[in-house]
């Protein structure tokens, strides 16, 4: 038999680019367990991690804000890419973030986890996220990074927050839903990168819609409002309307709606339907 003969091995196959659906949900359920049974300490502090990088994306995206020259359109998709900073350094840094972990749904509903190892590694996660969010606001202010471009900066905080707190409970849970279908399709396309090119490139346009669109992600607002609601305290951002509505009641209703409305989104919408459609039972019939 000569070369030309030789029948290819499986070493000689080249691997597909990224993984397959089925392969991705069973390395979300993976994960899934693994995110389960962190120790609190561990959990709380990759939380905090969380928060603080979604807040970084949140940074950029309020001092891109800060130039009223450009165009409505044109704020709204180069700042998505902007905040898309967020996404990037929790993916390929390592952190724990509330929204994404909504695919942990995938390994209870396949009985790896339990319902009380789920809710409690949310409830350490989305205090994590908050502290880590706060943290960034603190270093942000005493920075004095709100002074840029004539104090412009402040202002784009002040309107942003504004903005959410104007929404009524009912639209900003509606909101949250299709943010965390955004998210969490980004995080799933992450899960099938394999290199960190695939992961950049594949998170960019779910992302960059959620914030073009104006969703509302509560991680994110973790930030945005108290950084808003602190700017307006200050005395910035006075013409900006609905200002006077940054308190602590605003902030409450706004995380309230988005945080149940991201829960359903990823996990009732995103994960349980790939679950459905994608998860296999390795047991043989008769085991079945």
């Amino acid at each position: 038999m000569t070369s030309q003969d030789q029948v290819p091995t499986k070493a000689d196959i080249p691997s597909p680019a990224c993984l397959a659906p089925a392969e991705i949900e069973a390395k979300v359920e993976a994960a899934g367990v693994t995110k389960a049974r962190l120790p609190l300490g561990k959990a709380f502090v990759l939380a905090m991690f969380a928060g603080a990088f979604i807040a970084f994306g949140g940074l950029f995206f309020t001092v891109f804000l800060s130039d009223a020259s450009l165009s409505w359109g044109a704020q709204r998709v180069v700042g998505g890419l902007c905040f898309c900073l967020g996404l990037v350094l929790v993916l390929l840094c390592g952190a724990e973030l509330f929204t994404g972990n909504s695919l942990m749904v995938c390994a209870l509903r396949s009985g790896r986890i339990s319902l009380g190892e789920l809710l409690r590694s949310w409830a350490i996660v989305w205090l994590g996220n908050f502290v880590g969010a706060l943290a960034v606001v603190a270093l942000v202010y005493v920075a004095g990074i709100f002074t840029l471009n004539g104090e412009a900066v402040a202002t784009s905080m002040v309107s942003v927050a504004a903005g959410k707190v104007a929404l009524t409970w009912p639209q900003i849970f509606f909101r949250g839903i299709l943010c965390n279908v955004f998210v969490c399709l980004a995080v799933w396309i992450g899960f099938a990168g394999k290199s960190v090119v695939d992961k950049v490139v594949g998170i960019l346009l779910p992302i960059t819609a959620f914030v073009a669109c104006g969703f509302e992600h509560c991680v994110a607002n973790m930030y945005f409002l108290p950084m808003g609601a602190l700017m307006a305290s200050q005395g910035f951002g006075a013409e900006v309307a609905g200002a006077e509505a940054l308190d602590a009641a605003g902030i409450l209703v706004n995380l309230s709606a988005s945080t149940i409305g991201n829960i359903v989104g990823g996990a009732l919408v995103v994960a349980l339907g790939y679950w459905f459609v994608y998860h296999r039972d390795d047991k043989a019939p008769s085991e079945a």
